[in-house]
């Protein structure tokens, strides 16, 4: 009987995987051909680094996944004009910044797996991902200053600053049992939302967007990255290394305080509350499935779900306020997605 339950759940795991690589296909179609050009755009800077540089450079920036930050900014440029080399450039230096930040975060979390492969740093070193992340950032705002205007410099340096003091609050914020959820989505939108917000405002940018409609795009990048990463957030508590394709529970290691985590000491009794932070202070994955049924008795995982979808909410009507028939259905169609991705989250044990 237990083998064939567990036969049933490889084939929904594996029927649901075929869904959502389907539906990201439908919603990356239309700008496949750009997708291509930014990742042969990041191979050429891998020539930019030393000789003896190269490999790491290359191994950096040559496992992208779904490059999701260059199709936003393609998905945003095309609804008001055709996509240009700016539009390839602005994403080339969007995702050198967003990879630089894996880097570097692998190295603080003690990350073995990264996009089900090696993490740099576990297959060479931590000095040398830190320096190899450094020199990423220092290359994506080279290639920002070399626009025109300077005006591309300037959000992107302002954004990674906004990216790296995100990071820097949650740190702080460690095993910090009175977190509040404002303040975490706080950093949720400084570290992940901020380079979302940056894709769809230069996707506008370099499409001659200006004013109030180009800031209704980053409005909706912000919200769509913080519900992106409650998901991701979710998906170190409830998902698979093969679903997250990475590490799983490395935010329980480092003491980070994710949503689901936070709304459970809030709700939990006084008794199940101070087991939750001896869980918490004294981790172990051996302890999981006693996690998983106290956040699961507290609606950790639903009441974290309840509030992505909010977020979802927020980038619709962002959406709404810049879209002309149907300009951005492709947009659109990128939260029904993650709504998808969400749903389908269930309160599992990782083994």
């Amino acid at each position: 009987m237990l083998a064939a339950q567990t036969k049933e759940v490889a084939i929904e795991s594996t029927s649901r995987a075929v869904r959502n690589s389907f539906l990201w296909q439908r919603i990356v179609e239309p700008v496949e051909p750009f997708l291509k050009q930014v990742a042969e755009r990041l191979e050429e800077q891998v020539q930019t680094f030393h000789p003896d540089l190269r490999e790491y450079a290359r191994y950096a920036l040559t496992n992208q996944g779904k490059q999701l930050r260059p199709a936003l900014v393609a998905l945003a440029g095309r609804s008001f004009s055709g996509l240009n080399d700016d539009h390839v450039n602005a994403a080339v230096i969007i995702e050198m910044v967003h990879l630089a930040t894996l880097v570097h975060d692998d190295v603080m979390d003690e990350a073995s797996v990264r996009r089900n492969q090696p993490t740099l740093a576990s297959r060479w070193s931590n000095e040398l991902a830190v320096l190899l992340g450094d020199c990423l950032f220092a290359h994506s705002l080279e290639l920002a200053a070399s626009f025109e205007t300077p005006e591309v410099c300037r959000v992107v340096s302002g954004a990674t600053k906004r990216v790296c003091s995100g990071e820097i609050l949650q740190t702080q914020s460690r095993l910090q049992f009175d977190l509040k959820k404002d303040d975490y989505f706080q950093m949720l939108a400084m570290k992940t939302g901020e380079l979302f917000g940056l894709s769809c405002d230069l996707g506008a940018y370099m499409s001659g967007i200006k004013g109030d409609k180009r800031n209704a795009l980053r409005e909706y990048g912000l919200a769509l990255g913080t519900a992106y990463q409650l998901y991701d957030d979710c998906l170190d508590l409830f998902g698979t290394e093969e679903q997250a394709g990475k590490s799983l529970g490395t935010d329980l290691a480092k003491g980070k305080l994710t949503l689901p985590i936070i709304l459970s000491l809030e709700r939990a009794s006084a008794t199940d509350r101070r087991q939750l932070e001896r869980l918490l202070l004294n981790w172990n994955p051996s302890q999981f499935p006693k996690l998983i049924q106290l956040m699961e008795a507290y609606e950790g995982l639903s009441g974290t779900q309840e509030f992505l979808r909010q977020h979802l909410v927020q980038a619709r009507a962002h959406l709404e306020f810049v879209s002309v028939d149907g300009s951005l259905d492709h947009l659109e169609r990128l939260l029904d997605y993650l709504a998808q991705q969400t749903a389908s989250l269930g309160v599992t044990s990782p083994d």
